[in-house]
């Protein structure tokens, strides 16, 4: 077959646009799809990467806050009792006298130590009674926090407080 030096100009053209075509097609395409694969790939890795170390952090303060508590419960004279010590707190302060009720309870917490909690309820004290039993129970060097504090106005007495307080402690 004879061609006219047009068409094979043309038809060396089309080969050329269709060789082109080709090479970009499964070469340089696939090479820079996989180039941005790796990419997102190293992102994940490195955000991956700053979680863990993150979290490597996290388990050290833990840890090292885990050796403080077992000092701290080391340091405690022996038969240490939340109840008997917030009794004794309370009949420091003058109050022992105003406690309505005392519920111990102990449980299992998240960690290798057991929450031993109680629950006293205060009747007819004043402000300054409360806030000085509260100074004398609540130490961080004994590892004794107030969970939770409950405080209203004595509707018996004027000028009174009732409170009901949450006292925890790890064994």
């Amino acid at each position: 077959m004879k061609l006219a030096k047009r068409e094979k100009y043309f038809v060396t053209i089309a080969a050329c646009a269709i060789a082109l075509f080709l090479i970009v097609q499964y070469l340089i395409m696939p090479f820079f799809a996989k180039r941005d694969r790796l990419q997102k790939g190293i992102k994940l890795k490195e955000a991956g990467l700053a979680e863990m170390v993150k979290l490597s952090a996290e388990y050290k303060s833990l840890q090292e806050g885990s050796q403080s508590m077992e000092q701290l419960i080391a340091r405690r004279e022996k038969g240490f009792t939340l109840f008997t010590f917030l009794e004794r707190a309370a009949g420091e302060v003058g109050v022992k006298e105003r406690i309505k009720y005392m519920k111990p309870s102990t449980s299992k917490g998240t960690g290798p130590y057991k929450e031993s909690m109680v629950e006293m309820k205060l009747e007819g004290i004043t402000l300054a009674q409360l806030a000085g039993y509260l100074h004398r129970v609540e130490l961080p060097q004994k590892a004794i926090i107030i969970k939770r504090i409950s405080v209203k106005e004595n509707v018996r007495e004027a000028g009174s407080l009732e409170a009901v307080v949450q006292a925890l402690t790890y064994e």
